[in-house]
């Protein structure tokens, strides 16, 4: 039994005596002779002995209704439905009657009875002690003096849906009837005089477990709201006891006889008696005299405490309707407690400094967080001011999310109370409100504390449990000294550009950085590597550039990233850089690049243009300052291979070479370029005659020019170059390639060369041009006789008859049969093979392709003549003379036109007028004929 505590006393409810209806001002009074009392569904019940049942309205109008012809000696009222059951008597005897009624609906202007029974399951004579209904309409429970209990099962409104039994046998009145529902459970609390047992109606055998050894008198037990741990209370005379289906549970030592227990809203009420030699009746009440006070106390037992404590005349029962407590007594006045509003009875607790009462009530009101903030800062605001520091701490980090955190920390920005500053920030990390101010000042508490196990503590814990500002927090440590911790928090939180800059910057551990680099995913190495590069190479340049060679082919994270926190999600996807961009990272490191892009040009041929051409330049580099034979010849080697490569870039490349004086390679390049007289300047420059020759040799079929420009060049020259300029003249006599004044014009201004150079270039050109008019003169004379055998041909056509002597078809060679065909060009035809091959009446096909190859020829040579008149007059009118010509060769005009003829191979001119013009005439007499 817990001991006596004693209780503070409040007043926390407003007595009122319920006045009339009207306006007189008058007290309501009761009607005369109400014994018992229940409450529900909006109305006050009141029993009388003569068998009325009263019903008081909140308007205090009253209605009543004859419900027994003697008595009323018990009633119930559901609170859920509509629906009172009362015990009661219709004939002298102990034969009490249950009779179930429906307010709601009317048989004569009175409730409707929807079911009368007998309380009495047997014959067996006795009187009811106690009721009780559960709020499904399936149990009712009907206890009594004898110490029995009947339990009606189903539906408790009609009878041939329900059974009774006898569910409980004793010896002791039946004091107390309670149901308790929890989820799918159902069990009803018996208390007697003497005993409180529990039965479980869920289970068919309904099993009983006896609670306790001591009971209560009748009316006083109750239930405590219906909840899912809602308890059975026993108000006994020393102590006030509650139970939970199978055990016992807490106790109240409250003084006094108990009369009547009542439970609403989280509120006990309990009235009681205090006298020294009272009369106890046999159902354990105690007779009272008129001048003896009642007490009523109204406690609160979860923030133990006393709401209310008044005494009284005799009164007949407590009742809860309408939201406040009304109190009845037998001299037919009635009161009404109204509980004050909370604000009220909390800045009454407030007034007294009961600011843990007053947060335990407002919780228990179940007052808003809004509410609850303002106590928690009232609270801390009296503790601070008391001085207690570490309390008022309490309080303020309780009032985290609705109060103002810079009003708390104005109040501990002093040194000495920095403990509780930390406490109050870890408070607001914790919650995921503390924004980087507030992380700031808590890293800054930690450092001047010099506490490293806390600030270890504090960026160590997960996320789930603090939440701060990772950046700010790696800045502050930085700030700090704490290189260590930042460290961690970069790491962990994957803050790569802050890891980095320390390890660098403050911590000199290259190594280590350059390790992390290799853990991170392709993009976040590929930016780090070109932030950090430089540094890193100045360092550890063997392992940056073995970083960067797998960066720009192969990349994969080390597999120590992959089994920590995964800093690179999913699957590993192979990625390789622009090897090019990191060129700049070697600058002051020529044998690292070197190795970088050969290994780069060797695992990736096709690797960019700028590989190819740094790589060239390094080569060239070191093929200029090598001094031993051997070696510069391998290095010449080396470097023409990459001037071979397609991925060179030409421009770049012939630079370089240059700027090397990389002969080598400018010639071949100006050789891959065609830049043929390029390549002749390269040795007229450095006076090669042999090899302006010999290039001569090689490029002079695809730049006839370059042996003028050799000519031109030796003729420049003031030394013997004669073996050298008769070669060159040889090769133009031989392929016609200047006219000979021309050339006698070149060798002009050389002062050494004699006529004997030329000598036997001119005689030979001329020997070849006398020889060349000796062989168009006999063309000539060739022509003009055709020319006149074709014109008596003719005419003899013209006027002499022609004899057909052909024996055979010039078509199938067969022996000729009339009918046939005959053409003046001596060809003979069957009728049906000149049908059948002919394009035309008038044309012989055998001659027709013939015919036609001149014909086109002679509109060619006719429409070049009108092209050439129509070019030269647009010529001559044109401001833009280069546009014309560019026209024209771009429509193929100049195009040299040539006609191929049988034989297959030889070509016929379009400007030989002799040859066209016998064609003509051929053409014409074949067709007259």
């Amino acid at each position: 039994m817990a001991a006596f505590l004693q209780w503070r006393r409040f007043v926390f409810f407003d007595k009122e005596t319920v006045k009339d209806a009207g306006d007189n001002g008058k007290n309501f009074v009761l009607p005369v002779g109400i014994s018992a009392c229940d409450s529900g569904r909006g109305h006050i019940n009141k029993l009388h002995m003569d068998g009325q049942i009263w019903f008081l309205t909140r308007s205090l109008q009253l209605s009543s209704f004859q419900a027994y012809k003697l008595r009323v000696t018990h009633l119930y009222q559901l609170k859920q439905h509509s629906i009172l059951v009362t015990v009661g008597q219709d004939e002298q005897g102990i034969n009490p009657l249950v009779k179930v009624w429906n307010p709601d609906k009317r048989d004569s202007g009175n409730p409707l009875c929807t079911r009368i029974f007998p309380a009495i399951p047997g014959n067996k004579p006795t009187e009811v002690s106690c009721l009780s209904v559960h709020e499904n309409l399936n149990f009712m429970a009907i206890g009594f003096t004898d110490g029995s209990v009947v339990l009606t099962k189903g539906d408790i409104t009609r009878d041939r849906h329900s059974k009774t039994l006898t569910l409980h046998e004793g010896t002791c009145p039946i004091t107390g009837l309670a149901f308790r529902q929890q989820s799918k459970v159902t069990h009803l609390f018996v208390a007697t005089l003497e005993k409180v047992h529990c039965y479980t109606l869920s289970v068919k055998e309904y099993p009983k477990l006896e609670l306790d050894t001591h009971g209560c008198a009748l009316r006083c037990s109750a239930l405590t709201d219906p909840s899912q741990d809602s308890q059975f209370i026993v108000a006994g005379d020393e102590c006030v006891y509650l139970y939970q289906p199978d055990e016992r549970g807490p106790c109240f030592a409250f003084d006094g006889h108990k009369l009547l227990a009542h439970w609403h809203r989280g509120y006990l009420l309990l009235l009681t008696r205090d006298t020294k030699s009272p009369n106890k009746s046999e159902f354990g009440s105690r007779e009272t005299s008129p001048s003896e006070k009642q007490i009523l106390t109204i406690y609160d037992l979860d923030n133990k405490f006393i709401a209310y404590s008044a005494s009284f005349d005799d009164i007949i029962d407590v009742l809860a309707e309408w939201g406040s407590f009304y109190i009845l007594t037998r001299d037919g006045k009635m009161f009404v407690l109204q509980e004050k509003d909370t604000q009220t009875k909390l800045e009454m607790l407030f007034k007294k400094n009961l600011f843990v009462m007053a947060i335990n009530l407002a919780k228990s009101q179940h007052l808003d967080s809004d509410g609850l903030s303002e106590i928690f800062r009232q609270y801390g605001d009296h503790l601070y001011v008391k001085g207690d520091h570490d309390g008022a701490i309490q309080q303020y980090i309780r009032t985290i999310r609705k109060l103002e955190p810079s009003y708390v920390i104005r109040k501990f920005l002093d040194a000495q109370r920095i403990h509780n500053l930390t406490a109050y920030l870890q408070a607001l990390h914790r919650q995921s409100l503390a924004n980087a101010d507030h992380t700031t000042l808590l890293l800054n508490c930690y450092t001047k504390l010099k506490d490293s196990s806390k600030l270890e503590e504090f960026i160590k814990s997960s996320e789930s449990e603090v939440h701060f500002d990772v950046e700010i927090a790696i800045k502050v440590l930085r700030q700090a000294g704490y290189h260590s911790h930042a460290v961690f928090l970069a790491e962990r939180h994957q803050h790569h550009k802050w890891y980095l800059k320390i390890q660098l910057e403050d911590l000199k551990n290259y190594q280590e950085a350059l390790r992390y680099i290799g853990r991170l995913p392709f993009d976040q190495a590929e930016s780090n590597m070109k932030r950090y590069g430089k540094t890193l190479m100045h360092h550890v340049p063997d392992g940056t550039t073995l970083l960067l060679k797998g960066l720009c082919t192969d990349y994969q994270p080390s597999r120590d990233a992959m089994e920590r926190d995964s800093l690179d999600k999913g699957p590993a996807v192979a990625k390789k850089a622009n090897s090019e961009e990191f060129i700049s990272v070697f600058a002051n490191n020529p044998r690292e690049l070197r190795a970088f892009l050969e290994h780069m040009i060797e695992v990736e041929p096709f690797s960019s243009q700028g590989v190819y051409d740094t790589l060239l330049e390094l080569r060239l580099q070191d093929w200029a300052h090598e001094q031993d034979s051997e070696r510069k010849k391998v290095l010449q080697g080396a470097a023409l291979s990459l001037l071979r490569s397609d991925n060179t870039v030409f421009d770049k490349a012939l630079v370089l070479c240059q700027m090397h004086n990389f002969k080598e390679g400018v010639l071949y390049l100006y050789e891959k370029g065609k830049l043929y007289q390029q390549i002749m300047h390269y040795h007229m420059q450095n006076e090669e005659y042999g090899k302006v020759v010999e290039a001569c040799k090689r490029y002079g079929d695809q730049e006839v020019c370059l042996w003028e420009q050799a000519l031109g060049y030796f003729a420049r020259k003031e030394e013997d170059c004669k073996a050298y300029i008769s070669q060159v003249l040889e090769h133009i006599d031989q392929n016609n390639l200047m006219p000979p004044l021309l050339v006698v014009q070149t060798l002009a201004h050389n002062s050494t060369a004699t006529l004997s150079v030329i000598k036997d270039y001119l005689i030979n050109k001329l020997q070849r041009e006398s020889q060349q008019i000796e062989d168009d003169e006999r063309k000539i004379r060739q022509y003009r006789e055709e020319t006149a055998h074709l014109r008596a041909e003719i005419q003899e056509l013209r006027s002499s008859a022609k004899i057909f002597q052909k024996t055979k078809c010039s078509m199938c060679n067969s022996p000729l049969e009339l009918p046939s065909v005959h053409f003046l060009c001596n060809h003979s035809f069957h009728q049906h093979c000149f049908e059948s091959y002919a394009e035309s009446e008038a044309e012989c096909p055998t001659c027709t392709p013939e015919n036609r190859k001149v014909m086109d020829m002679l509109r060619a040579q006719d429409q070049k003549r009108d092209l050439h008149d129509h070019f030269t007059r647009q010529l001559r009118c044109s401001n833009d003379g280069f546009s014309v010509v560019a026209d024209y060769f771009g429509r193929g005009v100049f195009n040299k036109l040539t006609l191929v003829t049988d034989p297959p191979g030889s070509k016929v001119g379009v400007g030989s007028l002799e040859a066209d013009l016998q064609r003509d005439l051929l053409i014409h007499t074949k067709r007259n004929a």
